[in-house]
């Protein structure tokens, strides 16, 4: 009965605290300890809280939301560095020419201040259109920029930039806080820390990185040792090889052989092929094609379903297309076939016809399909299949008829028709002119 009232006295807050896992816990057990963090054990799901901070292009949640202190106090003392113009804009002279102005300004009494206020004088700092144009189209730079989930947080600003940063490189401002020489020959000085590296080994972070003394030779004319500017003991085993690499710098470099000038390619990689190389390149190509023909041994299959080299047919070593016949007559010797017919000319008389022609051809009689008409010196007679076994004379007589008929038929026409719409065009247009001419008349008798 007491084990039973004590297991009851435990609260839901120290059984939350009793099964939850500890920070070494739950940076074993996910993918990304490096993203853990103090408060992250108290959360849910701890382990989907840690996969989702570690997933790709995710943001984090800003450090200051578990703050005692309000975002920024510490900042409160600090005093704000004024503002800053960029280098590109710097270089225009507009920083002389606006203190150049205020020294000028300062000058002047009240009387002609006032008198400027009220007669401002215009262009008092010109800069050449030139150098504005260089300083922002050819010398402007882009500002430090954050990357994507990069989020401000106090004090930021005076934290060392380690991309900037190249490891092995020794700058300036770090030689003088370490009492090193700054200078030429600031290289044959060794770093501090290179006795503790030969002692130690060198950093499992930079596995490649050269160092002088320890995994690489020192420079000329500088000895090992530990008097002042010395580079300590170079770290050997028992039989006195490195340990790290070539620290005396004995091993050879394998020297690439130098190619002569007789093996050198000179041509110019620009030069234009000249058409013979290129014809020659082409039938080159061709014979190609040619000689790498497959013969299908059961027919091509066209689209449509149906082979179009029947089973068992031999594929014919070469396929002409064009027409030879007029090359094989002229190699024969023979003359060269007439590709048209001159047709004499002859003049004829237009009579009656409207559209008729004082010009006309001797045509050759040509065999009718037919119900074809025949045209014979302009006129068109229409043969019936029936007609077509008729001698020349009944030929002859059924030519005077249709033209008779032809004539008769441009006798009756008249141009009464065309006479009597030219005379109403000419009335309607006669009326629209006096009409307006008494409209015009009206308008200039009126008056107010």
């Amino acid at each position: 009965m007491p084990n039973q009232d004590n297991e009851q006295k435990i609260s839901k807050k120290k059984l939350k605290k009793m099964t939850r896992l500890s920070v070494a816990q739950l940076k074993q057990l996910v993918t990304r300890p490096d993203v853990v963090e103090m408060q992250d054990v108290t959360a849910r799901d701890p382990r989907l809280l840690v996969h989702l901070k570690a997933t790709r292009n995710s943001v984090p949640v800003p450090r200051h939301w578990s703050y005692k202190r309000k975002y920024l106090q510490g900042k409160r003392g600090i005093e704000k560095q004024p503002f800053e113009l960029p280098d590109f804009i710097k270089s225009t002279g507009i920083e002389e020419m606006r203190a150049a102005l205020a020294e000028k300004e300062d000058q002047k009494t009240m009387k002609s201040k006032m008198r400027e206020r009220v007669r401002p004088k215009m262009g008092k700092i010109d800069i050449d259109y030139q150098k504005l144009h260089d300083a922002f189209f050819r010398y402007q730079t882009k500002p430090k920029m954050t990357i994507h989930g990069d989020l401000y947080y106090e004090g930021k600003e005076f934290e060392t930039r380690l991309r900037e940063k190249k490891p092995g490189n020794i700058s300036d401002d770090l030689r003088i806080a370490l009492g090193m020489p700054v200078g030429g020959n600031s290289e044959k000085v060794p770093p501090p820390w290179l006795i503790a590296m030969q002692r130690y080994g060198p950093p499992p972070s930079y596995p490649n990185l050269k160092i002088p003394g320890l995994n690489a030779g020192i420079p000329e004319n500088c000895t090992f040792g530990y008097h002042a500017g010395g580079w300590g003991k170079p770290p050997v085993d028992e039989t006195g090889k490195p340990l790290y690499g070539d620290v005396f710098g004995t091993q050879n470099i394998d020297i690439v052989a130098p190619v002569e000038e007789d093996d050198l390619d000179k041509s110019l990689w620009g030069e234009m092929e000249s058409e013979s190389e290129s014809e020659e390149e082409s039938e080159e190509s061709e014979e190609e094609d040619d000689t790498g023909l497959i013969t299908p041994s059961e027919g091509l299959i066209t689209p449509s379903g149906m082979t179009s080299i029947p089973i068992g047919v031999e594929t014919p070593e070469m396929i002409e297309l064009r027409k030879r016949r007029i090359e094989d007559a002229m190699d024969q010797g023979g003359d060269t076939p007439a590709l048209y017919q001159v047709l004499p000319e002859k003049k004829q008389s237009v009579g009656g016809a409207m559209m008729g022609s004082s010009h006309g051809y001797d045509i050759p009689a040509l065999g009718k399909k037919p119900g074809e008409k025949l045209t014979v010196e302009g006129i068109e007679v229409t043969l019936n299949p029936e007609e077509l076994d008729l001698d020349t004379a009944a030929m002859q007589a059924k030519y005077e008829q249709t033209v008779r008929e032809q004539q008769s038929q441009l006798e009756k026409e008249d141009l009464s028709d065309m006479v009597a719409e030219h005379a109403a065009k000419q009335k309607k247009r006669k009326n629209k002119q006096s009409d307006s001419g008494k409209s015009a008349k009206k308008y200039k008798e009126f008056k107010f």
